[in-house]
């Protein structure tokens, strides 16, 4: 599917086992297909006005942590629904910075103690920084659910290691939207279903399937 007639869907929206945001140009059609997909609830937000929900908040079954310039009036609206805090340093698009399940989360390395503090505390989950395929935009380069993740195709061997001793599940490397490196950013998934970029291909479907437990 396409949300917003683009198939980078976890750019714009974000989810966990219960919610899924979308934009508030979200059509009623996309809503409707993310809630069956997905088995959630889905709430149109904006983050500050902008639609790229996804590349600004970082969503697990505990909480959300979202870029520090969204208005107050959006973060009460989510907080009726669930745990959030600002992620407020200079590096605040946290879709972007964090890969996060509900036991794990990698950030970008230059995250400082103080944030780290707060995605422990927001997400209830041990955090380390690190890389994928060389990128510190993790949160892009992975994604991951309780029972695998999947990674940016360059990523090393040493980064793979840290991503498995973290989350303690298997890890193997992938693509989204007819081999998009990003995986993050086609992906939608919880640990009910999941939903990929219009342009994912076959062959990355059953990649997705196989690492993320949905076979």
């Amino acid at each position: 599917m396409n949300i917003s007639g683009s198939p980078v869907l976890g750019v714009f929206a974000s989810c966990n086992d219960e919610l899924v945001f979308v934009p508030q140009d979200a059509s009623s059609d996309t809503i409707k297909d993310l809630e069956e997909s997905l088995g959630v609830v889905a709430y149109r937000i904006s983050v500050s006005g902008s639609s790229v929900l996804g590349s600004l908040m970082c969503s697990n079954n505990n909480g959300i942590v979202i870029a520090g310039f969204i208005l107050d009036k959006e973060i009460r609206a989510i907080r009726k629904n669930i745990k959030a805090a600002r992620l407020t340093e200079e590096l605040n698009a946290a879709g972007n910075l964090i890969l996060a399940n509900d036991t794990g989360a990698l950030v970008h390395p230059d995250l400082s103690n103080k944030s780290i503090k707060m995605i422990e505390k927001t997400l209830g989950v041990e955090v380390k920084r690190g890389t994928l395929g060389g990128l510190k935009t993790v949160g892009m380069a992975g994604v991951a659910s309780n029972k695998g993740v999947l990674v940016h195709p360059k990523s090393s061997h040493a980064e793979i290691a840290v991503v498995e001793e973290l989350f303690k599940l298997p890890v193997d490397i992938g693509t989204v939207n007819f081999g998009s490196p990003l995986v993050g950013s086609g992906i939608l998934s919880n640990n009910k279903g999941y939903v990929v970029g219009m342009d994912t291909t076959s062959p990355e479907i059953s990649r997705i399937e196989d690492t993320l437990g949905y076979l």
